[in-house]
Parts: C-alpha cells; structure tokens; sequence
C-alpha cells in the first residue's frame, strides 16, 4: 500500500484530499444543523437572543448594505445608458434597472456584503469562544452551545437578509432615478412608467427567496467555522477568513442553482 501511495503524484493527492476534506465539512455541517434543528424544538431559545442577532445583523448592516446599493443603481443606470445608446430607448431604462436588482444584484450583492461582515463577526465571535473554552464551560453546566449560540444566528441571519434586501433594492432604484433624471436626461415620469410597466411579483419573490437562502448560508457558514476554530489567535483569523470565503463561494453557486430552477422551470413561459 505505502508503494502505491508513493506512486500517486502530489497534485492528485492534494485534490483527492481537498474532495475528502470537503465531504468532511458536509458531514459536519449537516451534523450541527441537525442538532440545532432537535435542541431549539426540544427548548426553543429565548426570544432575546433571536431580537438581538436580528438586530445586528439586520440594522448594524443597513449603513454599508446603503453605500453598495445606492453606487449599485447609479452604475446600473449608466451602463444601461452606454449600452441602450442608439439600440434601445432610454424609456426603458427603469424597467432594466429595476428588474436587474430586483432579480439579481439586490439578492446576491447584499449577500456578498452582508456575508463579508456578519460571517466574519460570527465566526470571531464563536472562535474566541471556542479557544478560550467557554463553549466547553457551557457543554459543562448542561447548556447546548448549538441551541443557545448557533441557532439564533442562523435564524436570524435566515429572516433578516430578505428584509435587508427589500431595502437595499429601494436604494439602488433611487440612485438608478437620481443618476437617471440628472445625468442621463430620462424623465422622472418616463422612469417611474418604466417601473411600473415591467414589474413582476414573480421576480420580486425570487429575488427574496434567494435572499432567505443566502442568509442560511451566511449564518450557518460563519456557526460552523467558528465551531471549528483551533490554534489560539491564529486559529480565529484563520476560521474568519473561511467563513467568509465560504459564505461568498455557496452564495454564488447557490444563486445559479436557484436561477437555473427559478427561470427554467418554475417561472419558465
């Protein structure tokens, strides 16, 4: 056997430990998530500790989630301009900014935004935790960390990104509107008919449904990492980085496996 092993080359048994190593992460998550799912119906946590996750994660990423989306709208509408010109009207300049955000760029740059900060806070968060051993005091007075840490962040995570992202679509239209009538030269009205002349409730719910699912991740993601955090100091940088990481790589895979079943299948005309 130790010939063999000797015979593999190195690249091919860096991937196939990567591939292992992977499945082990799925395991693992799919182990915690089941856990936290038995103990919060077993004793659901108190609402305190629900309210205060939502309210960090939700309002404490208003300010920064506000900056992305207000530049977002206000770049939408200038490319939308550049690449309308002399091809298609500029009356419809609002109906492609507000269905672009709508679908896509409000769901997943808020996600992106929103995972870079709140993945990291939670994976420093339960760390430290971790390697200053007060998860293991918890474990010790008969309290599950997963009940108690974990499950309040992803829930809370899970409910507030939606709502993140109705706000943060409101601003990109509105700077897409302000960019539009200033700049541009399109009517405040011929952008507002726009608006209304190409919205779909269809496009609304899919945009927020890949918000409820780019939350789970967020939260379950930086719950994880901070679990799994070893190594002191070093060892928190290191799990905060693959929060974060992690966050953004299953937020983009996820958006195209929802928008290849969202648009081909479900919403398919």
């Amino acid at each position: 056997m130790s010939g063999v092993a000797a015979a593999i080359p190195n690249g091919v048994k860096l991937v196939v430990d990567r591939v292992l190593e992977g499945f082990a992460h799925v395991g693992r998550i799919t182990i915690m998530y089941g856990d936290m799912i038995a103990s919060s119906i077993a004793k659901p946590p108190g609402m305190h500790l629900i309210v205060q996750q939502m309210y960090a994660i939700g309002v404490g990423s208003l300010g920064l989630v506000f900056v992305v989306s207000l530049f977002t709208g206000a770049v939408a509408a200038i490319q939308a301009a550049y690449q309308f010109s002399n091809v298609v009207p500029l009356k419809y300049i609002g109906s492609v900014i507000l269905r672009s955000t709508v679908i896509e760029l409000g769901p997943v740059l808020t996600a992106l935004v929103v995972g870079g900060r709140v993945g990291a806070s939670i994976a420093a968060e339960l760390g430290t935790m971790k390697v200053t051993e007060q998860i293991d005091a918890m474990r010790a007075m008969g309290i599950s960390p997963v009940r108690y840490l974990v499950f309040p962040r992803v829930l809370a995570a899970t409910f507030m990104l939606p709502i993140v992202t109705i706000f943060a679509n409101a601003i990109a239209i509105i700077g897409g509107f302000v960019v539009a009538v200033t700049s541009i030269g399109v009517s405040p009205n011929t952008y507002i008919s726009g608006l209304k002349d190409f919205f779909y409730m269809k496009d609304l719910f899919s945009g927020l449904l890949k918000a409820v699912v780019f939350g789970n991740i967020i939260g379950t993601m930086g719950c994880y990492f901070g679990f799994a955090t070893e190594g002191g100091a070093e060892g928190v940088g290191i799990a905060t980085t693959r929060a974060v990481v992690a966050s953004c790589v299953l937020v983009l895979i996820s958006d195209y496996l929802l928008a290849s079943v969202l648009f081909r299948i479900i919403f398919a005309e």
